[in-house]
């Protein structure tokens, strides 16, 4: 019988496989996985939402494309959400001055492959960051914006279909779902 040793790898050592890799990495508690590449739907998704997330806040708040790294230091996981907005000065992390830690929204456009995951284990540690007050979830499968809001120290799930318009207090922000999705085929 033989056993599988798990590797534990550094933070730095993270550091340097990002310098050297073609790929963007995830990094959670000593392991690092490669994200997967994402589709072209998925790659028009992730820019409609950044648009329109930019032209709603109108500079009141920072819009970030999936280029930025959020650190979610108590829970040692780095990854890169599809877009981050950030109300107030961008801090970062202890251990990488690339890595934020206070976003105010997090998108994340869901895939066959990371959508179980995105909405469960990865909210998870998402939950754990202060400044975090809603992540939306894209649909690669139908015409859906799934926003969980923090609301005091719960968190609530809302749905919005296409004819609907999402509205979030904090960061201040107005979508149509129908404006998220026009031309895109799914």
């Amino acid at each position: 019988m033989t056993t599988a040793r798990r590797v534990h790898y550094s933070y730095q050592e993270y550091q340097r496989a990002l310098l050297t890799s073609d790929l963007k990495l995830e990094y959670c508690d000593g392991e690092i996985y490669a994200m997967a590449g994402g589709t072209p739907t998925h790659a028009e998704l992730s820019v409609a939402v950044t648009t329109l997330l930019r032209q709603a806040l109108q500079g009141r708040c920072k819009v970030f494309s999936s280029d930025l790294m959020v650190r979610v230091e108590a829970t040692d996981l780095s990854t890169y959400p599809d877009a981050t907005v950030i109300c107030g000065e961008l801090q970062t992390a202890k251990l990488d001055e690339n890595a934020a830690t206070n976003p105010t929204l997090l998108v994340e456009v869901t895939s066959p492959s990371t959508e179980d995951y995105d909405r469960s284990e990865k909210f998870s540690h998402y939950k754990q960051l202060p400044s975090l007050q809603a992540v939306i979830f894209v649909s690669h499968k139908t015409q859906r914006l799934t926003v969980k809001v923090r609301v005091g120290t719960e968190w609530e799930e809302r749905e919005y279909r296409s004819g609907d318009r999402l509205e979030l207090l904090q960061p201040p922000v107005s979508l149509a779902v129908d404006d998220v999705y026009v031309g895109i085929v799914l």
